[in-house]
């Protein structure tokens, strides 16, 4: 079937003959009994067997990841408490001391964090490429330590896309395991399994729920044996997702397809404006869209990406205090950390999200300091122009 299909008909397990819900069941429960010591030793085994304890497993977790692994075309998925909860989990489970982790350098701020952390309590090794070329990662890879590639699809906040393919070639001949977050993207414009990605992640609180309403995160596995080894670890930390989450998730899936087209439509168009504004009045230094002609991703966008997604950013003159100034003066769209819901959210990445970065790193992750991120909402577009013009006449005032 294909995708817009896959979205309305999420997975729902058997029901007794005769009727069944057109939706999935929200089961609560804590804990599941048996009627017998020998069947509940039986159920502890492994990942797919009867339900004992929802940190373990629970019918409407795994309705969820059964769905998010349909979506992405994986073996197998595991739904965590939060997008950060999937990525460190992925990484603990599949790193130990000494290893050496390959990384763009423009990932989300939360990455960078817990790579960082990574690096200096257990001494794992951080390299860092720029996601362009496939040769920087074969140089990496010859080390015997490599061991993980982290990608994203779309790369928060600057909009680099990646040369997947290329990337994920070599480092599936190098026999190094790579991760890519496709949080921005969403299976509706990329499905990285279907390019050679061993595991996608994502912050199921983005355009999967795409309501605002849901901390929540999913790794979806190419080979079932990786998510057999990644799932005990998860059982251990206990970052394990919260039913009435994954019930709203799977409520939001239906409709991502739909979110999505209005989400770049929105945000290519609000994009060319900006780009036009740069050109003509100069207040605007650069517009990043990977959608856009000028943007250094374009081509590679346009090989892996149906679309350019809901997220753009932007650099204004003044620096940092006229991103500051920006979004404390949109009045539509609204200052918030998040992104991938109905409505529009900006932030100045700087001092938020990659506040932990110095401006060195700043700058080699391509985030100016007048950089804001727009998350671009699914309301009408010529109401978000008009707040985003009157917005920079008095920012830049």
């Amino acid at each position: 079937m294909e995708l817009n299909t896959r979205a309305v008909h999420v997975f729902n397990e058997p029901f007794p003959a005769g009727s069944w819900p057109l939706s999935v069941p929200l089961v609560q429960s804590s804990a599941f009994a048996f009627d017998s010591a020998a069947e509940l030793a039986d159920a502890m085994a492994g990942p797919d067997g009867r339900y004992v304890y929802s940190r373990r497993g629970n019918p409407t977790v795994r309705a969820l990841e059964q769905t998010l692994a349909g979506l992405e075309g994986g073996a197998g998925a595991i739904a965590f408490a939060s997008g950060m909860g999937a990525i460190s989990g992925v990484l603990l489970a599949l790193l130990r001391p000494g290893d050496r982790v390959v990384a763009q350098r423009c990932l989300y701020g939360g990455t960078h964090a817990v790579l960082s952390d990574l690096a200096e309590r257990y001494g794992i090794e951080v390299v860092r490429i720029s996601g362009d070329d496939p040769a920087e990662l074969e140089a990496a890879a010859v080390h015997p330590a490599t061991r993980l590639l982290v990608l994203e699809t779309i790369a928060n906040p600057t909009g680099q896309v990646p040369d997947l393919p290329g990337l994920l070639a070599v480092a599936r001949a190098a026999g190094v395991t790579s991760l890519v977050d496709n949080s921005l993207a969403s299976p509706v414009l990329c499905r990285p399994l279907e390019l050679g990605a061993d595991v996608v992640v994502h912050s199921t609180t983005k355009y999967l729920s795409g309501h605002s309403d849901v901390l929540g995160g999913a790794a979806v596995f190419a080979d079932d044996e990786l998510r057999r080894r990644v799932w005990p670890r998860t059982v251990e930390l206990g970052a394990c997702a919260d039913p009435f989450a994954a019930w709203l998730t799977l409520r939001g899936i239906p409709t991502l397809p739909l979110r999505m087209r209005e989400h770049c439509a929105n945000a290519v168009s609000l994009a060319a404006a900006l780009a036009e504004r740069a050109e003509v009045r100069g207040d605007v230094t650069a517009v990043h869209y990977p959608w856009l002609a000028s943007h250094p991703s374009r081509e590679n966008a346009r090989k892996v990406l149906s679309g350019g997604g809901g997220l753009l950013s932007f650099e204004l003159a003044g620096g940092r205090e006229a991103g500051r100034a920006f979004v404390e003066r949109v009045r539509l769209a609204k200052l918030a950390l998040s992104l991938g819901g109905v409505e529009t959210l900006v932030t100045h990445p700087a001092s938020t999200s990659h506040r932990e970065l110095d401006g060195a790193a700043l700058e080699a992750a391509g985030i100016g300091p007048g950089l804001v991120r727009m998350s671009v909402g699914i309301e009408d577009v010529a109401d978000l122009w008009s707040d985003i013009e009157r917005a920079l006449e008095q920012a830049l005032a």
